[in-house]
Order: C-alpha cells, then structure tokens, then sequence
C-alpha cells in the first residue's frame, strides 16, 4: 500500500474521534491578579473571607489560600458599597446605576437572588445590622430608605431628610455618608450628612433624639462599642469626640497630624477620609486608627498613609498608591462588645495589604494570594501545562530564598471557604522570579536621565521561551537583545557571552513599536538601546536561572536597531541564527536572500526615502505576531544549538490576502520560526534538522541544517542554508507543527537536564543527552514521512512530507485574520485551535481541518488581549484581561464539566458565636444592648406599602427560602446535621444543667423556709 493510502486510512480513523462536536464548550474558570480599579472593600467576621468590588463591576470574594471566585455585574456599572449577611451566606452589592443586588454564596459559583432598582433617588450609603433582615439605604437627597433582604422589596417606613433636621434649618444636610445602628439600643439609628450634621432617629417613636452640627464636611463616623460616645472624621483633617449626655459640642476636638502655627491659625491638613474606634480586652486604651489627615506642609503629606493611635503611641504608615478602603478585623461580630483588633486590611489602588496590630511593630501578614502580577507592567504570557513532576518543586524551592523577610509569624486571618485537591488545579502561585536588569550594566547619571525620556522600560521582555525538561529560558527585550538562561541549583561566578549582529542590508529606519514611541535621529542616539551594556567582568549569580549568553543588535549609522520578531504589529528585514554552544553566529541574511533561486515575485529596488514615503502613506494596521516556539534550541534536538532572531522593519502592513502586490514586497517579514527533524527536499528520504520560515507574505521556506556529530560538535560548525523549497498560504503565517501519520502530535525534541555547575570527572566527560522524538518512531506503523500543519492569518493547511501536498486546507476566516493558533491535546488527541481578532474562538479537527466548535467569545476591544492570549493542552487558554488581572478560560467539554467540583467552596456551616452577658448590675443600668422587633416597624402591616415609581424589584432565578438550603454537596449538608446535632446535644445540656440548679434553689429555699418556720412556731406574735 502505498504511503498516501495509508495516510489517508488514517486520517480518517482519527477524524472519527472529533465526530461529536460536544468535546467543547467554551466557559470562563477563574480570574487571578489584583482586582482592577477597585472601589470598595467587605469582611464577614464569622466565614472569615473578603470581597473586593471593582469600577467595572466585578466582585472578588477571597477565603483562604485556594479559594478564590470571581463574578460580574451584567450591567457593568461600578460596586460601590458590600455588605455581607454575616454568617449567612449572602452578599449585598449597591452598584453605581443605583442598583442594589443580593448574591447567594452557598454556592461555588455565586448568583444574583434579587435586584432592586431605585429610579428616583440615587445610592450613597448602605447599612444592615447583625442577624437583622432590614436593610438601611442613604441616598444623595438625604433620605433613608428601608429594605426588606427576605423579600428584597422597600418598606413604607422612610425617614426624610426634612424630618430629620431641625424645621428653622432651610438648608438641605447633603447626602447621607454614615447609617450605624446604637450598640446600646438597636431602636436607635445614627445619621451622618455629608455637611456636619448627625442625627440619631428614634424608629419606634419616629422622631429624633438628637442633633449635632459641626462646621466641617463628614466623612465617616464609628461608635464605642458601649454606645456612650462615637467619634467623626472631618474633611480639616480633624477627629471629633461626642458623647450622648452633652450632645450640644463635642468633648475632644483633636488634629493628630496638625499643629498651631505661631500666628494662632491652624495648620491645613488633608481630609480624613475614614476612622475606626475600637477597644481591646488587653488594654485600657481604644485603637484610633484613620487615613489621611496629615498636613499639606509636611515633607511625606504628598503620600498617602494609614495612622495608627494607640494610648500615647502614634504609628505612622505611608502607602506607595491611595487608600481605596480598609477594615479593622476584630474577634466578635457583636457591636456592642469590646471589639479587640487583631488585623487592618488595605486596600490600595494597586495594592493590597493586611497589617497585624496584635505586635508592637505591625508587621504586614505575607499575601498567599498572586496579587503582585502587575508589579511591573506585564507585556507577554506564556502557558505551560502537563511539565515534568520534578521543576515546580525545584522552582519552589530556590524561589523561597528569593522572598522577603520581616512578616508576620501569625497564620493568614482570611481563613474562610473549603479547599480540597482539586481546587488547587485553579490556583496560581508565584514560585520564582528572574531580573533580566542584572545582565546589564547600571547606566551613569547622564545615561539614566537619557533613559527616563523613554516611555518604554529599555529592560520590558517582548517575549519568552522556555523549555521545562532542558531547563533553558530565553528571554527577548525591547531593547533588540536575547538572553539564554541556563539553570542550576548552585550560585556560579562567571562571565556573560556577549554576541552582537549587524544588518547586511541596510533598510530605511521604521517608527518603533507601537509600545514605544517614534524617535528622531537626535534623541536616537541617546536611547535606552545604546545604554544596555553586558556585563564585562564576572558576575555572581545565585541559585536559579544564571545568564550565559546575551545576544544584541547594534546600531548602525546612528540608526536605532530593529526590533525582535514577531512583537505587536512587527515587521521583519532578516534572520539571525545563533548557535549557543559554539557561541557564534551561524546566519546573519535579509528576507530577501532566503529564497535563493526560488524567489517567486520580481521584485524592484527602491531606494529608503521612496520606501519610507510609501509606508507612511499606505493605510495599515497593528496586529499580533507569534514569537517562533524554537527561540531555545535546545527542544529540538535536530538542531539543538541555535537560536534564531530576526529583524523588525516596520510596525505595520497591509493585510490583504493577495500576495502579488509588489509594493510590498520590500517589507516582507519575518513572522514564525520552528526548529525540527523534516524533509528539506522533496527528494530526501531521511529526515534531517530543519529550521521552518514563515513569512507575512504566506511563504514557507525550509532551511536544512547539517550539525556535526557529538564528539565533533565544540570544533567543527554547524551549516545551514535555503533549499529553494517554496509553499503558499494566504495572509502571514503564524505557527508550525508536525504530526505522525497516525495523526499523532510529535512532541518536541529536547535535552536532559543536568547541573552545570559541578566539576568535571576526567575520567567520565560528561555528555550532552538528547532525547529525540521524531518521525522516525513511526516509520514502521507509517512508513516513511509525516504531517505538517501550517496555519496562517486567514488559512490552515497540513501537508505531507516529503512529498509536500497539500491533503487539506482550511479557509478559517475572510472578513477577519487570526491572533493566535497552536495545536494542542484535548481528549486524549490533538487539534488546532484559533484565536480571531473579531474575538471568535475555533477548534478545527486534525488531520481533516474539520470546524469542530466556534464561539464568539468577545469582541477585541483591547490589544492587551490579543497580544496575550495564549492556548495550552487540556483544553485551556488564558490572557490578560486587565492590566493586573489574568483570566483563564476553559475550552473542552470535559474541563468545563469537572469546574464545579475544581472550585472552592464559599460557604461553610458555622455556628454563630454568642454575646457574652455582661452581668447583672450592668444590665440593670443600661449595659445591655436593647432589642426590639424590626418587623412590628417595617412590615407591611405597620408601615404599608412603598412607592412603585422608587424602587423597581427585579426577581432572581432562586428565590430567597432556598439561600440556606441552596450550599451544595454531601459534604455540605453533613457539616450542617453535624453542627445541628451538636447543637441540639448543647442545648439539652444546658436545660438539663438549668434544671439541676432550679432543684438545689428550690431545695434550698425549702429548708430555710423550714428553719424560719421552727425558729418562730412557739413565738408570740408580740415576740416577734
């Protein structure tokens, strides 16, 4: 039978496996990073987990270590304001469309139970006291709305904001900023206005009790936890002291970070923002802890801080960005006990902090959460998965060495939700961190104000290669140099190799990257790029990932070097081949010379001002290019010593599909790489290392490579050069892959690891371990030749070499082009997947090219997301969807299946602590909190009915008698009959123990009755 008979049987046996396009679904899994843009911070006491909101609406509700869900508003509108049901299980979020939403965490997904939806008045504030069912609402006209959480409707009982102030106060009080209900009686609620006035409203009586004004704005206000006094922050930088016995001035006006000044004025401070009183069991002395306030005259005013006031003592603690928002942790969700502080949680605009206040010195807690992602500006991914056992415990260990020191001791306080080994499939942990800065020289004080000119950081890493078995990492810079990384897990004191390349064809300079703004020849001199200078001497590199050779595009003519290959709307002049181990250059040619004599354009010479005018003119558009997947030799054992680079021309081009337009023929470029054992020659019976081209015209050039023998290989050189084989597709080509004939995908070639720093036996050379998995395992099963899957832009093709037809072809998209394709495993067999600049997401069956699924995802509004989506087998992908957030994504049906049980539960059952009595005496007069039925004031029946044109009820898909029912699992509901048996258990204890101690009084009294009874039975009664 001949080879195409056979390839054909097969690839009909293996298309048979893709017959059911239900092996994919498309569904997001879990986001990680710092929220963007947050806005608003809560914390449930009890379940101990946290929830961030964000401007665009998403909620980030964190437990410990490995729960971690992610959930948006459909509306998108900014979370103001979180509120928690504590220890119910529930969450309330007011957005900024005046939208409040109830969210049921008893499930690992959470989902919206009710809306509610004020038309007439917008949301400002927001209140629900401990295990109440009422919610308080401020608004910007300065009322307060009531709203029922069970039924999520408004109750008739309203408090308007002209009954709440005084009938001779003509002017209106402004927003309402604070609603706190009395620790010492909840019938008592607290009011704070934005302009200085505080009322407290009685809301059985409905009338006022009493009213505070103060000169300046109100920001935030917090009681003591026995109701006697709270204190205000002001917008003067000042803190206010009021106490409920004398309500008609404050008792302390302090400004803790404001002097006066010899002329008698006052120092101008900035606002406090918010202020926590809290008091401590250990201590005679409350917690004051604020933000904001110190002066404008200050040399650290400009820098945003959080104070700590403790007794006499007084902490100080600056932030690198703004105070969104923070929270005092404290042991009880009861208001009215001593709140005894432990933990402060920060959250800033781009950092997120807890500092323990149990030490003298408040150490910050180390974050198990990824929330540094954004540390540096991320400008690419790369997604690995299925690597060896052995690299994340080594990268774990030698990257603990790298962490900081001086944190807490004290285990992380946001400790809620269940984790299992399963969850931790989603999570992300840093396990290392490389500086590619080191490399260089640190520039002199001229260099670096040259350097601060530059908008882009001359060390931002364009792209990254990485092979987890060899253990090689390249890295490419903007800065038109690559660096090879080789790891060891001793420190080593060695020199750098430094290569540098020059262009043979000179070409007319092109505006940079679009990362990087255009620079004239004047300020070209003076760049980032001619600052970068390799290390000379040798240089001591810990344990890790050491530099060993460092290769860099000169300038030439003052012109600014070209870019790298294959970055965000590149174009590229030429190839650069490097072989690492000889340490020279193999090729350095145009894109012109590697066709040869098979050129298929006649092309004309232009000269670089004609060039440069055309290419200003024309109208073109950035797009992403892939970075070839052999940049590090070392996985492709065919040809295991080089490193491969090309130059880039120009940011832009023209994408039409045609490929005989000679006015492009000029700027052709450079766009994908692959390394591996093929056919160079349609005659070849063997394979043989080959390096793969792909260019932005469609052409694929196969350039074979000879490589001496092993013993040979440190003195003879290795040869490469073009065959003059020429294949076609339309638009640039984008990646390259091979399979057997079998239709199964030929994983790449790479070499054992071993450690270089040890010394070398001279008895026993040590020599280089390639393990080869090329076509050639399949010979007998396929005879010879095997299967090269070639996608560009617009069109997927698999060609059978060495024959090279062409058995299939696939036109993926006209109106579009594609971002992003890479053949990955899904379901125990491969496929080709897409990404597609109008935010469609494909699989396409292999070797047949059959359409197995295609989602529109989302439109492409960000180039962040086209320049960062990558996919990975197992049926996953990732990109960044902010810029300091990574969304994963799961694309088979079976990953999206098993999410449920990969994610952590939010909930779990827990008995809710309870108040401690304060004894006897200070009940009596008046310690005791009074409580009283919310439901004889705010029902139906008391109140009536609210106003159909406030507020519009818009029901969820689970109505709210099912929240406590709703937390998923067997595990779940053993936890609950658990709890509740113990509870029961609890109980009768205590009525049995109540009841022994009712017989003894009752005893007791008995007998003294009887003592008294014999002591005056005989007696007169004027004995008596």
């Amino acid at each position: 039978m001949s080879i195409k008979n056979k390839v054909s049987f097969t690839m009909t046996r293996t298309s048979c496996s893709w017959k059911h396009c239900s092996y994919f679904r498309l569904c997001l899994t879990v986001r990680h990073g710092f929220p963007y843009q947050p806005t608003c911070l809560a914390f449930d006491p009890v379940q101990k987990i946290l929830a961030i909101g964000s401007r665009t609406g998403g909620i980030r509700i964190l437990g410990r270590p490995g729960v971690d869900c992610y959930s948006q508003h459909e509306s998108g509108a900014a979370v103001l304001q979180l509120q928690f049901l504590i220890n119910e299980g529930a969450l309330v979020t007011a957005c900024a469309d005046d939208t409040l939403h109830l969210w049921n965490l008893r499930q690992r997904r959470p989902a919206i139970l009710h809306s509610l939806k004020f038309n007439r008045e917008r949301i400002t504030f927001c209140h629900i006291p401990f295990q109440s069912k009422w919610l308080y609402v401020g608004t910007e006209r300065g009322n307060t709305h009531i709203v029922n959480i069970e039924s999520f409707v408004l109750s008739g009982y309203v408090i308007m904001w002209n009954k709440a102030i005084e009938l001779a106060t003509k002017a209106h009080p402004g927003p309402v900023v604070h609603l706190s209900d009395s620790p010492k009686d909840e019938c008592k609620l607290l009011i704070g206005f934005e302009s200085g006035t505080v009322v407290q409203w009685d809301l059985r009586a409905k009338k006022v009790d009493f009213r505070i004004y103060y000169d300046e704005a109100i920001h935030s206000v917090s009681w003591h936890h026995e109701g006697n006094q709270f204190m205000c922050s002001h917008s003067d930088g000042s803190l206010t002291m009021w106490n409920l016995r004398n309500t008609a001035r404050p008792i302390q006006i302090t400004y803790p970070h404001g002097k006066i000044l010899k002329e008698g004025r006052k120092e101008s401070c900035k606002p406090i923002l918010k202020v926590e009183y809290k008091t401590s069991r250990n201590s005679n002395e409350p917690y004051v802890i604020f933000s904001g306030g110190l002066s404008y005259d200050k040399a650290g005013g400009r820098r945003p801080t959080l104070t700590i006031m403790h007794g006499k003592a007084i902490t100080v603690l600056e932030m690198d960005h703004p105070i969104v928002e923070f929270l005092v942790l404290c042991d009880t969700p009861y208001c009215n006990k001593i709140q005894d502080p432990y933990a402060v949680v920060l959250l800033l605009e781009k950092d997120f902090i807890m500092v323990d206040l149990t030490q003298s010195n408040f150490p910050i807690f180390e974050t198990p959460y990824p929330m540094d992602i954004h540390e540096s500006p991320v400008t690419c991914t790369a997604y690995f998965a299925e690597c060896p056992p052995d690299i994340i415990p080594v990268l774990y260990s030698v990257g603990a060495k790298q962490k900081k020191t001086g944190y807490s001791h004290k285990e992380w306080p946001v400790s809620g939700g269940t984790w299992t080994l399963v969850s931790g499939f989603l999570t992300l942990q840093m396990l290392y961190k490389l500086k590619t800065s080191k490399v260089f020289e640190n520039p002199n004080a001229g260099e670096g104000r040259a350097v601060e000119q530059v908008e882009e950081d001359p060390y931002a890493i364009q792209m990254v290669r990485w092979c987890p078995q060899s253990r090689l990492f390249c890295v490419v810079g903007i800065s038109a140099h690559v660096i090879l990384y080789r790891f060891s897990k001793h420190d080593a004191n060695a020199e750098i190799v430094r290569q540098t390349s020059v262009s043979q064809t000179p070409v007319p300079t092109p505006p940079r990257c679009p990362v990087a703004p255009a620079t004239d020849h004047k300020t070209a001199s003076t760049t980032a790029s001619e600052s970068l200078l390799v290390k000379s001497r040798p240089v001591r590199m810990p344990p890790g990932y050491q530099a060993e050779l460092v290769m860099q595009l000169q300038w030439v003519d003052r012109e600014p070097p070209q870019q790298i290959t294959m970055t965000l709307g590149s174009l590229c002049n030429g190839l650069v081949v490097v072989d690492y181990i000889q340490k020279t250059i193999l090729m350095c040619v145009s894109t012109l010379d590697l066709y040869g004599a098979a050129d298929p354009y006649q092309r004309l010479t232009r000269s670089p001002r004609k060039n440069r005018q055309s290419t200003s003119g024309r109208g073109t558009r950035p797009i992403v290019c892939k970075l070839p997947t052999s940049t590090v030799s070392s996985m492709r054992s065919d040809c295991p010593d080089n490193l491969c680079k090309s130059r880039e021309n120009s940011f832009s081009f023209s994408r039409s599909s045609s490929v005989s337009s000679i006015g492009r023929d000029t700027k052709e470029a450079v766009t994908t790489l692959q390394f591996g054992e093929s056919y160079g020659r349609k005659g070849d019976s063997v394979p043989t290392a080959c390096l793969w081209v792909g260019t932005s015209l469609g052409v694929v050039l196969l350039l074979p490579i000879s490589i001496p023998t092993e013993k040979e290989r440190l003195e003879e050189p290795v040869t490469m050069g073009p065959s003059g084989t020429v294949l076609m597709l339309k638009g640039s080509v984008l990646s390259f892959s091979f399979l057997d004939c079998g239709g199964t995908l030929i994983q790449s070639p790479y070499e054992v690891w071993r450690e270089p720093n040890v010394p070398e036996d001279p008895d026993e050379p040590r020599r280089r371990k390639l393990v080869n998995l090329s076509p050639l395992s399949s010979q007998e099963a396929c005879g010879d030749g095997h299967l090269a899957v070639v996608c560009s832009e617009k069109q997927a093709k698999v060609i059978l070499m060495p024959t090279q037809a062409v058995l299939f072809t696939h036109n993926v998209t006209e109106s579009s082009f594609l971002l992003r394709a890479d053949v990955v495993s899904v379901c125990n067999s491969v496929c080709l997947a897409c990404f597609c600049a109008n935010g469609h997401v494909m699989t396409l069956s292999l070797p047949s090219l059959r359409l197995l699924m295609d989602t529109n995802y989302f439109p492409l509004t960000d180039m962040r997301i086209a320049r960062t989506f990558v996919f990975t087998n197992g049926g996953q992908a990732l990109y960044l969807s902010s810029p300091t957030e990574i969304q994963r994504i799961a694309y088979s049906q079976e990953m999206t299946d098993n999410l449920q049980d990969m994610l952590g539960e939010l909930f779990t059952p827990i008995e809710t602590p309870e108040a401690q009595n304060q004894g006897f005496l200070k009940g009596f007069f008046g310690g005791n909190a009074q409580t009283f039925d919310r439901e004889e004031l705010f029902g139906e029946a008391a109140a009536g009915k609210a106003s159909r044109s406030l507020a519009q009820h818009i029901p969820g898909p689970m109505g709210l008698e099912n929240v406590r029912a709703a937390a998923g699992g067997v595990v779940g509901d053993l936890a609950r009959a658990r709890i509740a048996l113990e509870q029961r258990g609890e109980r009768l204890g205590e009525l049995e123990e109540r009841t022994t101690l009712m017989m003894k009084s009752a005893e007791t009294f008995s007998t003294h009755a009887h003592q008294v009874m014999l002591k005056h039975k005989d007696k007169k009664w004027y004995q008596l």
